[in-house]
């Protein structure tokens, strides 16, 4: 069983060093990029990545062109702000040992947020899918949150894959405004209604599940920080769609 490792960058001279060097399972590691500014290439191509430029065509689009850039069907896709663990990365070895059982193989994903390990919130273990054989899956989603659509049977792995997401509030917010355009899109591509309602409960039952279902208080001020922020997310979300409706 051969891997090839794959990572989508733009801009990612922060991040793509850790990302690269927890790949020591992987046989290759392909790095896509869409047109970096910074030293994003010059770190990859560094450390022995294959750098591949391609224009942006959207989440699923660029993973799945990655994909098809690999020597290998095994796809581990990690992206930039991600990074596996030592568990994981052991797990992965004995899995090219032993031989896949399955078509793909999902890990749980743990994320660092303002310097902190969340893990409520709803925030772990947000399983993903991230090793996978492309003649079996492929990545599915049009605007935001794509996933590895698999035709087969999909196992699951215990280790963490670790993601550093924002070290601040202000890159949060920074980040937010790309991400809820996108998510507006999607609504108005799905002619998804848009009504007060939404506008006026949705961020309020975000915040009281985040912060009280799902036990977000127990991650701190950085929980009650989440949940504010997911509030926020859903007005801006369901605000822009209303705004991108035809003759408003």
């Amino acid at each position: 069983m051969k891997i090839s490792a794959t990572i989508i960058s733009f801009n990612e001279e922060r991040n793509i060093a850790r990302a690269i060097e927890s790949l020591r399972c992987a046989d290759e590691v392909i790095v896509v990029d869409s047109g970096s500014v910074d030293r994003t290439a010059e770190i990859a191509g560094r450390l022995g990545a294959r750098v591949v430029d391609h224009p942006w065509p959207g989440y699923a689009v660029q993973k799945n062109f990655a994909a098809a850039q690999a020597a290998n069907d095994w796809i581990l896709s990690v992206d930039a702000d991600e990074a596996l663990s030592e568990g994981l990365e052991a797990e992965i070895w004995q899995l090219k040992k032993s031989g896949p059982r399955h078509d793909a193989y999902s890990m749980p994903r743990l994320a660092q947020y303002l310097g902190r390990w969340i893990l409520h919130s709803g925030w772990y273990p947000d399983r993903k899918v991230r090793l996978y054989d492309r003649r079996k899956g492929q990545w599915a989603g049009d605007f935001v949150h794509e996933s590895v659509q698999v035709d087969g049977t999909v196992g699951n792995l215990e280790s963490n894959l670790l993601h550093f997401t924002c070290q601040s509030l202000s890159e949060h917010l920074r980040t937010m405004d790309r991400y809820t355009t996108l998510a507006a899109e999607q609504l108005v591509a799905t002619r998804t209604p848009v009504t007060w309602s939404r506008l006026l409960f949705d961020p309020a039952w975000t915040f009281f599940r985040t912060y009280l279902i799902k036990q977000g208080f127990l991650d701190g001020i950085e929980g009650l920080a989440i949940a504010w922020m997911g509030a926020l997310y859903q007005f801006l979300k369901y605000a822009k769609a209303r705004y991108m409706k035809p003759g408003r």
